[in-house]
Order: structure tokens, then C-alpha cells, then sequence
């Protein structure tokens, strides 16, 4: 009898911890967000959730805020990183944590179904600022972190210039802190591809290099690679996604600064390197460089999104000119570097603006056909003269979401871009997050114009952050959550996981928006 009862037990325990799969606040493998855009291709897509979907999504409400105890500062933009999201087994079974990193470079692990902090770990930099921060270049950790779920490491970029990483299960240091970047370095999301961790610096704080920097965990001696991209300051890879991984190689795109090739400087380009010892491979640069150069609307604002379609490996990219170009991954701009598979319309930016306008970042998904799309983040009012989408919400004058279908050119045998739709009005929409039939858009609440280091909207617009849930095939609005988030947010995207979606705040705050019970 003792016998059976254990095996009963053992059978009523295997069953609650499938069940708790089922809920939201709980993932499997397969149901989570790793790293900045959800994978190292960094298209912005979590193809496995199965929870929220077009019919339900309308009853979202929020499920719980979660307060860090790092202080927001008016000059340091991003309170926090985006939300990383693993599995963790624990003594009651698996469940869902919610990982970031304060700008203070305090870890925070977070219950996904309570919102309740599990561990906290301080990594203090006792370092002397070289010079007061700034909206620019604020001294504060800025690099959202990625998961070895393998491994069960979170491995974080803290501003003394280190590398840490932590169990994912209690926040034990898995790695001793180990040098990866300058201290107080403007680094970007970091991406772990094939045991190596990569992320850029840019911005030029505290006049640093624009650099590429690559760390093989598999090396015993740890000695971080770098990779420039100029002889000065300039042509960083500021986008936020950082370095992405291509079929062979290492892709980023790159700010306004000089374009020599012959003396390695690759201003607003797409550049390939060989992953983990950083050789140039290939490179694609516009023909209009030298505008792009003068006018500041350079390539960094986004970084490249790397997906399938029929026979290419393909590359979108796009920047504060609005203009898309598909590249073939394998053969970035052909035999003379500046010939891309395809090249979009001005889709936005008339005015020609370096802050407030254009596109800042791009994502990519299928549905359920398995037709390609492309969702674009407009800030501003679309151009004049590009072509109309077969569907659209009104005036955008404000901002919008863009949706594209990725199709075959039956007359040129090449990829080109169908518009299909566009959202309702938006002001500074960050770059959006597809699931399941759903695309999420995270107003940002706030102007891009940070010349002027503001925190506020401009006039008449809602200062805080919104959530809109949209038909990711239609652009039908089917949520807002309205005033429901009391802050504004900066450089962020909204995750979507094991049907939650979470979005941050500056005001240093983790919404949790799930389904009503």
C-alpha cells in the first residue's frame, strides 16, 4: 500500500507540474524570451506562444506591477533593461522568472505569476565617474542581458566593465566577474551565440572607440576580442539589438561616420564579421552615404533582422530615413557593396529630422500561412509621396505602425515589400513584438528629441506609455490599455511569454498584463 501511495503521489505531482505549464506566469522551453528580440536573429518574434491569441487578447488587464528598488534619475533614461524571461526549476515545481538589470547594475528575479521578487543580487561599481552623466551617456549599465537557459546562466554587462553571470535559480555567481568592456562604456544588448557573448559601444562616452567586442566562454584565458569600426568615435552600432547573428557571420549596422574601406572606417553600413575572432567578411553601404553622413540620419537607430524567404537568407534594415532594404544575408550589397535585393520607398521623415521621425528598429514575423511580414515603428507622419496601404486607420500624423508583406517580385525573380497596413495614430512607437497572430506595440510616452533631455511628451499627447495589442494581418485595434501605466518608457520593447506580455517603465515599474480569470 506505502508503495502505492508514493507512486500516486509522485503521479499527482508530474500532473500539477504539467498543469502549471498550461497557466499564464509559467513557460516551458519553448514558451520564452532569452535575449533582446527574442533570439540572436533579433526578429521580435516568440512563434511559440499559444496562450494569447487574436480572440482573447481584448480581456487583457493587468495582473501585477513590480516596484525595483533602483531609483530612477532624470538623466539616465532607462531606469531598467528590457525583461528576459526563463524557466526555473524550483522545489515547487517550474516556474516563469522575470529577469532585469537597473541602471544601478542591480539583478532583480521576479515570479512571472506573482510579481514577487526571489532574489536580488548588488553589484556596486565603486569606480569615480570620469565626468558627470548625461541623457547621452549617463555612466549607467544600459545592455540588456541574455540567458544560457543550457547553462542556467544570466549573464549581465555591469558599467565597471565587467561580465557576471548568475544562476538563473538564485542568483549564485556562476562566473567570476570577468573584463568585457571599458568602464561606464555605452554597450548594447548582449547576445550569446554559440558560447560567445557579443555587444557593441557606441556613442563615443567619455570619447571611447565604436567597437565591436566578442567573449568566448569556452577560452580559459577570457580575453575579450574587439572589432572597430572606425579609427575615432563615430560609426557606432547604437541600435538596440545590438550584434546579430547571420547564416555566417556577425551583422550590425553603424552610425554616421566616414566610409573608407581601404582604412577600415565603416560609417552608415551594415557590416559582417566573422564570428568570434572578428575578421571583415562583407559589407553593404547606401549609395546615398554621403546624405545620410550630413544629415544625420544614420543606420544606428536600428539593427539588422535576420529571417528566411524562399531561397535567401535576408536582412531587413532600415533607419532614421525610413528607407527599407532587404539584403541578401549571404552577399550583403553585391560585387560594389552598395547594391542591396531590394530598396523601399521613403516610407516617413519628410522633413528630413534626426530626433522625433523615422524608423527606429524593425521586427519580423509569419502567420499563419506562413506569409513574411515586416512591422515597422513610424515616428512621425508617413511621406507624401510613398505609396498608399491597402488599409489604414486615419491620420498618422503623430506616428504609427507600419505592416509589410514580404513577397517574390514575379517580374525581377527578387524580394520586394507589399504595404498592407497602417495602424491607427501613435506617437513614438518603440519596435513592436509579434505572437500568435498579435502584434504589440509599446508607445513610448515620451519625444525622441533627447537633444533637449526631456522626460515629457509634447504638448496634448499622453506623457506615459501605452500598450495596443493589434490583428498583426489587418491592424485592427484589439486592446489599449489606456492609462493603466503612470510613466513613460525609453529604448524598451514589449515581451511576450507564456501568454503575458510585460513591458517597463522608467519610474522603475514591471507591468504584467495577462488574461482576466
Amino acid at each position: 500500500m506505502g508503495a502505492r501511495r508514493s507512486i500516486s503521489k509522485a503521479l499527482g505531482k508530474a500532473l500539477v507540474g504539467a498543469m502549471l505549464f498550461l497557466l499564464p506566469g509559467f513557460a516551458n522551453a519553448d514558451n520564452e524570451w532569452l535575449t533582446w528580440g527574442h533570439d540572436p536573429e533579433r526578429t521580435g518574434s516568440n512563434p511559440d506562444e499559444k496562450i494569447l491569441n487574436k480572440d482573447n487578447v481584448s480581456h487583457l488587464e493587468v495582473k501585477w506591477i513590480a516596484q525595483i528598488s533602483t531609483a530612477p534619475k532624470e538623466y539616465i533614461l532607462s531606469t531598467m533593461t528590457a525583461p528576459v524571461i526563463a524557466t526555473v526549476n524550483t522545489m515547487q515545481g517550474p516556474a516563469a522568472r522575470v529577469f532585469v538589470v537597473g541602471s544601478d547594475n542591480t539583478v532583480f528575479a521576479i515570479d512571472a505569476a506573482t510579481g514577487k521578487t526571489v532574489w536580488r543580487r548588488v553589484n556596486t561599481n565603486t569606480m569615480k565617474e570620469p565626468k558627470q552623466g548625461d541623457y547621452r551617456c549617463p555612466n549607467s549599465q544600459n545592455a540588456t542581458p541574455v540567458i544560457d537557459k543550457e547553462a542556467g546562466i544570466l549573464y549581465v554587462s555591469t558599467n565597471d566593465g565587467r561580465l557576471r553571470g548568475f544562476s538563473l535559480q538564485d542568483g549564485a555567481d556562476r562566473m567570476a566577474p570577468t573584463n568585457f568592456t571599458d568602464p561606464f562604456a555605452r554597450n548594447w544588448s548582449l547576445n550569446l551565440i554559440d558560447g560567445v557573448i557579443y555587444s557593441p559601444t557606441a556613442r563615443g562616452c567619455l570619447n571611447m572607440q565604436s567597437h565591436f567586442t566578442a567573449l568566448d566562454l569556452k577560452d580559459p584565458v577570457r580575453h575579450p576580442l574587439e572589432y572597430y569600426t572606425n579609427t575615432g568615435i563615430t560609426s557606432g552600432a547604437w541600435g538596440r539589438g545590438g550584434l546579430v547573428r547571420g547564416p555566417k557571420s556577425i551583422l550590425a549596422q553603424t552610425a554616421d561616420g566616414p566610409y573608407d574601406p581601404a582604412s577600415g572606417k565603416f560609417g552608415d553600413s551594415v557590416v559582417a564579421v566573422t564570428p568570434k575572432n572578428f575578421r571583415l567578411q562583407d559589407s553593404f553601404t547606401p549609395s546615398n552615404f554621403e546624405y545620410l553622413n550630413k544629415t544625420d540620419l544614420d543606420l544606428g537607430s536600428g539593427n539588422p533582422v535576420v529571417f528566411s524567404f524562399e531561397q535567401w537568407t535576408l536582412a531587413a534594415v532600415v533607419g532614421k530615413e525610413s528607407v527599407i532594404y532587404l539584403l541578401d544575408a549571404n552577399n550583403l550589397g553585391g560585387a560594389d557593396h552598395h547594391t542591396p535585393l531590394y530598396t523601399s520607398p521613403r516610407w516617413g521623415n519628410d522633413e528630413g529630422k534626426l530626433h522625433d521621425r523615422g524608423i527606429w528598429g524593425i521586427t519580423t514575423g509569419q502567420d499563419s500561412q506562413g506569409n513574411r511580414w515586416l512591422y515597422a515603428p513610424m515616428l512621425g507622419a508617413p511621406a507624401k509621396d510613398a505609396p498608399k496601404f491597402q488599409q489604414s486607420y486615419g491620420p498618422a500624423d503623430q506616428g504609427s505602425t507600419m505592416a509589410f508583406e514580404v513577397r517574390k517580385n514575379a517580374a525581377t525573380g527578387k524580394p520586394t515589400l507589399v504595404p498592407m497596413w497602417m495602424s491607427r495614430e501613435m506617437h513614438a512607437p518603440e519596435p513592436p513584438t509579434v505572437a500568435n497572430g498579435v502584434v504589440y506595440v509599446l508607445l513610448s510616452g515620451k519625444t525622441s528629441d533627447e537633444s533637449r533631455g526631456t522626460i515629457k511628451a509634447p504638448p496634448g499627447l499622453n506623457p506615459n506609455a501605452v500598450l495596443y495589442a493589434l490583428d498583426a494581418q489587418t491592424g485592427q485595434e484589439l486592446y489599449s490599455s489606456n492609462q493603466r501605466i503612470t510613466s513613460f518608457t525609453h529604448f524598451n520593447e514589449p515581451v511576450v511569454a507564456g501568454g503575458q506580455v510585460y513591458v517597463c517603465t522608467w519610474d522603475g515599474k514591471i507591468y504584467a498584463f495577462g488574461l482576466k480569470r
